[in-house]
C-alpha cells in the first residue's frame, strides 16, 4: 500500500527538520528504525500532525474573537458544528450526553479534515492510511467500554453482555460469547469501513488519473465532497450509537455492529429535558 504513495514535499520538510531527532529517540528506547528515503516520520503521520496544527490554531483564533453579540462566521460555523453532534449525543444518552462531546466531536471534525486533505493537491488523507482509522476505532472502543464499566460497574456491565430481555438465562454462556465477539468485530468494523471508502476512492481517482489525466478524475474528487462528511458522520454516529448501549444501565439493545435505522426503535428513548 505504501508503493501507491507518492513524495509529498511537506513529508521532505518535516522529516528534514525532525527526522534525525525523532530517529535518536525512538533507538535510545530500543526501537530500530527502517528509514526508507530518509523518511522516518511517515506521510500518515505528517498529515496527522498538520490537521492538529490547523485545528489548534484555528481554535485560538475562534477563541481570541469569541463574542455573544457578534459573533463571526467562524465561530458561527463551529458552534452550529458542535451543537448539531451534541443534540445528537443528547437525543440518544440524555443530559449526560454532553459529557461524551469533547471525544465524539474531536472524531468527527478530525476525520472530516483527514477525509478532505486527500482533495488538496500535494497532501494526503491520513485516513486513507489504516494505521490511522484503526488507532480511532481502538480509542473509540476503549472509550464507550471505559465509561460503560464507570457508569453501570464491573458487574452489572459484563452481566449485561449476557442476560437479555425475553432470553432464557440457560442461553446466558452463549449469549455472553457472541456479545464478546460482536464488540471485538466493532474495532474491526470501525477500521474497515472508514478506510475502504477513502482508499477505495482514492484508488479509483488515481487509476483514472494514470489513463485520462486533469479531466476525467474530478467526478470522482466531486464524489469525495459528499463522501468526506458523510463517513465522518458516520463514525461519530456509531460512537454515539456504541455508548448510549454501553452506558445505558436499562439497555440490552443496539449491539449491531452497522448502524440501522430500525434499531432506532429500539434504543433508548429521548429524556426529558
Amino acid at each position: 500500500m505504501e508503493k501507491l504513495e507518492h513524495a509529498l514535499w511537506i513529508v521532505d520538510v518535516v522529516n528534514a527538520l525532525l527526522g534525525r531527532p525523532v530517529k535518536a529517540a525512538l533507538e535510545a528506547l530500543g526501537f530500530h528504525v527502517a528509514a526508507e528515503h530518509g523518511t522516518v516520520i511517515p506521510n500518515y503521520l505528517v498529515m496527522v500532525m498538520l490537521i492538529v496544527a490547523v485545528l489548534t490554531v484555528l481554535s485560538l483564533i475562534i477563541r481570541s474573537r469569541l463574542s455573544v453579540e457578534n459573533p463571526g462566521k467562524l465561530q458561527i460555523v463551529f458552534e452550529d458544528a458542535l451543537t448539531a453532534v451534541l443534540n445528537l449525543l443528547e437525543e440518544w444518552i440524555g443530559p449526560k450526553g454532553r459529557n461524551y462531546l469533547p471525544l465524539i466531536a474531536t472524531f468527527g471534525i478530525f476525520i472530516l479534515f483527514g477525509n478532505y486533505m486527500g482533495l488538496i493537491p500535494g497532501l494526503m488523507a491520513p485516513t486513507s492510511n489504516i494505521n490511522v482509522t484503526l488507532g480511532c476505532a481502538i480509542t473509540t472502543w476503549v472509550y464507550y467500554h471505559f465509561h460503560g464499566l464507570k457508569e453501570q460497574g464491573l458487574v452489572n456491565y459484563i452481566k449485561h453482555f449476557a442476560v437479555m430481555p425475553g432470553v432464557p438465562i440457560a442461553l446466558a454462556p452463549m449469549i455472553f460469547v457472541i456479545e464478546i465477539i460482536s464488540h471485538l468485530s466493532r474495532v474491526l468494523s470501525l477500521t474497515l469501513r472508514l478506510f475502504g471508502n477513502i482508499f477505495g476512492e482514492h484508488l479509483v481517482v488515481l487509476i483514472i488519473a494514470s489513463i485520462v489525466p486533469f479531466i476525467a478524475p474530478l467526478p470522482i474528487q466531486f464524489l469525495g465532497l459528499i463522501v468526506g462528511p458523510l463517513q465522518a458522520f458516520i463514525f461519530l454516529t456509531l460512537g454515539a450509537i456504541y455508548l448510549t448501549a454501553a452506558t445505558h444501565v436499562d439497555d440490552h439493545h443496539g449491539h449491531g455492529d452497522d448502524f440501522d435505522f430500525n434499531d432506532a426503535d429500539r434504543s433508548p428513548q429521548p429524556q426529558a429535558h
